[in-house]
């Protein structure tokens, strides 16, 4: 039976941790030259892309081809999903071709169809509601400079985004408190709230950054408007006044608090160029692992489970 990997709830924790720890282990062999082309050797992945992309396209591309496989890349302008064929008819189609579908889109419910009718897995490389494997690769990060996860806090500073709710389901699983300073009507989806604390996870939704700030082990953001919100860019830059991660904010963590963002970075916005660059910061080895988690991701899905 095929597995997808469109939300992270849909995984128990000891999958998650399966995915961290294979991560680990491709990262140590990458690094040591250790040739992993026979993992998916033969293997063919389709990159369904209604959203360019620096991180997901390199990422998935590179890790396909350091395991052996190859990636073919379709953009919005090769498959225009609901328009000229149906999500379905798509999802079938590649089925008969690719051994598996990454997507990269703009409706979460596109991401659910293709799965829904795909007979290969299907990896969510990002939607409007969630970003699984942007969570993965920070929960491997914050592993590997941590060396443990439970009992962590992280501070999300900004809005109750995608990225967001992909973190609150990897704090449910793994064990890590969960604080978001946000204004008022850009909170998380409260059904992905409500979901982490049914599994005994911490929860915190604060106004003020400070707070939130306040003994945390994590400092997160992500820009305050996602693509496709143009039209109200203005309008979010106007409510989130304040909520941007200075040296100062980062005083107000524990010491040696990790700085993360998921880029690209909107710097004097949500970070400040200094924070961005500051002892903690650790926001390019989070775009590396990236890599590396999505690396465990396809191995497992299309090769070693596959």
């Amino acid at each position: 039976m095929k597995r997808d990997l469109v939300s992270l709830a849909e995984w128990s924790r000891e999958e998650v941790w399966e995915v961290l720890e294979l991560a680990a282990h491709l990262k140590r062999e990458s690094r040591a030259g250790v040739d992993q082309r026979h993992i998916l050797a033969g293997k063919t992945l389709a990159m369904v892309f209604q959203k360019p992309s620096l991180r997901t396209r390199v990422s998935f591309e590179t890790g396909m081809t350091q395991l052996g496989g190859h990636a073919i890349y379709l953009g919005p302008e090769d498959i225009k999903l609901g328009k000229r064929e149906t999500t379905e008819d798509i999802a079938i189609v590649l089925s008969r071709y690719v051994d598996g579908i990454m997507a990269r889109v703009f409706a979460h419910e596109i991401v659910e169809e293709l799965a829904r009718y795909a007979a290969v897995p299907v990896i969510n490389g990002l939607s409007d509601l969630l970003h699984p494997c942007q969570a993965l690769g920070d929960m491997l990060t914050i592993w590997e400079k941590r060396r443990r996860l439970e009992g962590l806090t992280l501070a999300f500073i900004g809005d109750g985004n995608n990225v967001a709710h992909s973190l609150i389901h990897a704090c449910g699983h793994l064990g890590l408190g969960f604080r978001i300073a946000c204004p008022e009507g850009y909170e998380p989806d409260p059904a992905i709230v409500d979901w982490a604390r049914s599994r005994g996870a911490q929860v915190e939704i604060l106004r003020e950054p400070e707070a939130a700030a306040r003994g945390a082990d994590v400092l997160y953001t992500d820009v305050w408007a996602s693509m496709g919100e143009e039209a109200i860019a203005e309008e979010k830059r106007h409510a989130f006044s304040g909520y941007t991660i200075d040296l100062e904010l980062i005083r107000k963590a524990n010491p040696g608090a990790l700085v993360m963002h998921c880029l690209p970075a909107h710097y004097g916005e949500e970070i400040t160029y200094e924070a961005a660059r500051s002892p903690g910061s650790v926001i390019f080895d989070q775009a590396e692992n990236r890599m590396h988690a999505q690396k465990a991701v396809l191995a497992l899905l299309l090769g070693l489970r596959g």
